[in-house]
């Protein structure tokens, strides 16, 4: 395909996935030179979830575009050196520090509504700030503890107390130790050049829906305004100053926008053979994902064991710039087991081989066990697979 000029109305099905992998980093031969900051730079939001499979969901974005990066050298650039802050964009995510400034039209909504169910007493408030100052940054565990004797869900007043300074900014995490937030002092945290809310609601949407674009490439308003979890009507009130330009991909019978210079790019390169996390921005919005890659994809973690098709964390397998199966990973010691393998084609077997073995060698695993798939034939050959 040859490059599109920037003024291109339509597009067809196949380069609109071109372009959604290349602005994903999929497509192409992946920077390495920007390592673990620069995907996160260039996908604007990591997602963070609890679930540890092979890893947690932070550690295989960057692990599916560059490879084998060791995981310690993940964690240490998303948590020192204050290059990104952890706040509420798709859901909780790790973003780059330069965006502190685009959420502030978030945190004013924050101050400005009633607040969630937990009750807060006189002065906690004000306590877990002057223990910031006096004492630096903190987990909530340092404040006095995150939960009260009983139920699970049931926060220790400095918790709530600290969640509530984070939503409105004026605490902020950039490090997490052994999956705990450590609070600090947005004052002291943020970059000066950034620390401020100076940007007007309608500048932070505008701003967010042109990132939001660049990161995806191409996409409907629903789309669009999903990556950072943006309303209907305030993705509609900016797209027309964002910079982004309207097409129509054929077959998605919706209106689309995308990035100019995504359609000024040729869309080609090497592809990425690897498993995804399904937190991964490629394939976390259920409906776009099922648009581009004809892949219907749901996460079973929270559906009885009795009631699921694919597995506990079933993540899709990325091969030749389509989706074509999908397998659900456990480890057992040094093994890496295949509790449930799903591919689309026989053709399948041995990007799912490659996979595989990359990513057990990627956790330190030096076995890959097949445990059950599709049909016995299936299963045998992806065995053999494994062992060529």
């Amino acid at each position: 395909m040859t490059s599109l000029p920037p003024a291109a109305a339509e597009l067809s099905a196949d380069e609109a996935r071109r372009i959604a992998l290349r602005a994903q980093g999929f497509l192409g031969a992946a920077d390495r030179r920007g390592g673990v900051r620069g995907v996160l730079r260039h996908l604007g939001a990591v997602q963070l979830d609890t679930i540890s499979v092979l890893a947690r969901s932070h550690e295989l974005v960057p692990y599916a575009r560059l490879g084998a990066v060791g995981r310690p050298r993940i964690e240490e650039a998303y948590w020192s050196g204050g290059h990104a802050f952890e706040y509420w964009s798709h859901a909780a995510c790790i973003l780059p520090v330069e965006e502190w400034p685009h959420f502030a039209f978030r945190r004013r909504a924050y101050r400005s509504r009633p607040h969630w169910g937990h009750e807060l007493p006189d002065g906690a408030y004000e306590q877990v700030i002057k223990q910031l100052h006096a004492e630096g940054p903190l987990t909530a565990t340092d404040l006095g503890g995150a939960k009260n004797k009983g139920e699970w869900w049931d926060w220790s007043a400095s918790k709530v107390a600290v969640e509530r300074a984070l939503m409105y900014g004026e605490v902020v995490c950039t490090e997490r130790r052994g999956w705990k937030r450590v609070y600090d002092l947005a004052e002291r945290a943020i970059p000066e050049a950034l620390l401020h809310d100076d940007l007007d609601d309608t500048e932070c949407l505008r701003r967010l829906v042109r990132l939001a674009g660049q990161s995806l490439g191409v996409g409907t308003r629903a789309d669009i305004a999903d990556y950072h979890r943006l309303k209907a009507e305030q993705f509609d009130a900016v797209v027309a100053d964002s910079g982004l330009v309207p097409v129509t991909v054929q077959g998605w019978g919706k209106p689309a926008w995308a990035d100019p210079e995504a359609l000024a790019t040729d869309p080609r390169g090497r592809h990425r053979t690897t498993l995804l996390s399904p937190f991964d921005s490629l394939v976390w919005d259920r409906a776009r994902t099922e648009r581009v890659f004809g892949f219907t994809h749901r996460l079973e973690a929270y559906v009885p064991k009795p009631k699921r098709i694919h597995g506990y964390f079933a993540m899709p397998l990325l091969s030749g710039g389509k989706l074509v199966g999908r397998v659900d990973p456990a480890r057992e010691g040094r093994t890496l087991v295949a509790k449930q393998v799903s591919l689309a084609s026989p053709k399948a077997v041995r990007p799912m081989a490659q996979a595989l073995l990359e990513a057990a060698t990627w956790v330190g695993c030096d076995a890959v066990r097949v445990e059950r798939a599709g049909s016995p034939q299936e299963a045998a050959a992806l065995t053999s697979a494994l062992a060529t």
